[in-house]
């Protein structure tokens, strides 16, 4: 099947010749560019968030296949969301998944279930898919749709992640597709975004889950971000490093109500 952008046109630009325009102007060519195993970025619109995802995109070498995990916003679909075949499009062209590797994650792991509609109208992933296409236009993809758990499921599937890597060579990068705090003042959001970060970067999933429960922060893409780090210790992680982190008010100057955004490498 085609998957067709459902955000064109209002989280980016809806013609090829504008998002590159925009894209060109939130990425920075001169970034030195690193190794690493995995990556966080934010999901908004790119005149929000785009600064964030655009400094992680320029600063890591683009592999031939990441695989994207997001959040369930939509609540269709199945909980633990898997496509194994088809193609994504977006205004510059169109994204193959890597079927091979999508069928390998599938054997591996006893929660994820090869499901489409988890994925028709979500657009935690499909945000993402420009950015990777602007510097690598034949770069491959292979997109899961995460819902609420505990966290042992999280464990299970990052392991089955980290498995089916090993077993497909080192030409994959993980990435999890996640938003910081909702809709609270800035310095509050700052602040409990500081405390999910800090359990990020010591590359503690438990701890992060605890806190994003203890302190009630609704950072969507917690999920993603879980089975990122356990995958990406599975792969021999040993840091983690903040790229860049501002929230939506850096853009509007409306502090009164913003989403945080955090962009995250793995190495």
């Amino acid at each position: 099947m085609i998957r067709e952008p459902v955000v064109a046109g209002q989280f980016y630009p809806g013609t090829a010749s504008g998002l590159r325009a925009m894209i060109s102007k939130l990425v920075e060519p001169g970034a030195k560019r690193q190794e690493v195993l995995g990556v966080v970025m934010p999901h908004a619109g790119y005149i929000y968030s785009g600064y964030v995802a655009g400094a992680v995109v320029s600063r890591i070498e683009l592999k031939d296949v990441f695989i994207i995990m997001g959040p369930n916003h939509t609540g269709m679909g199945r909980a633990f969301a898997i496509m194994t075949e088809g193609t994504w499009r977006t205004p510059l062209g169109d994204v193959e998944i890597d079927s091979g590797l999508a069928r390998m994650v599938l054997g591996e792991s006893k929660h994820l279930e090869d499901d489409d509609g988890a994925h028709l109208f979500e657009h935690s992933i499909e945000v993402q898919v420009p950015f990777l296409q602007y510097f690598k236009p034949e770069v491959r993809i292979v997109p899961i749709v995460l819902s609420h758990a505990r966290l042992g499921v999280y464990r299970e599937i990052g392991q089955a992640l980290a498995r089916a890597v090993k077993g497909y060579g080192n030409q994959v990068t993980l990435l999890a597709s996640s938003d910081m705090t909702h809709y609270e003042p800035h310095e509050s959001a700052k602040r409990k975004d500081e405390r999910a970060i800090e359990a990020i970067l010591k590359l503690d999933e438990e701890e992060l889950m605890r806190r994003v429960a203890e302190l009630d922060i609704s950072m969507c893409g917690y999920a993603p971000v879980v089975c990122l780090i356990v995958a990406c210790k599975e792969l021999g992680a040993k840091s983690a490093e903040l790229v860049k982190y501002q929230t939506s008010g850096d853009t509007s100057g409306d502090y009164r109500s913003v989403v945080g955004y955090a962009g995250i490498i793995v190495k």
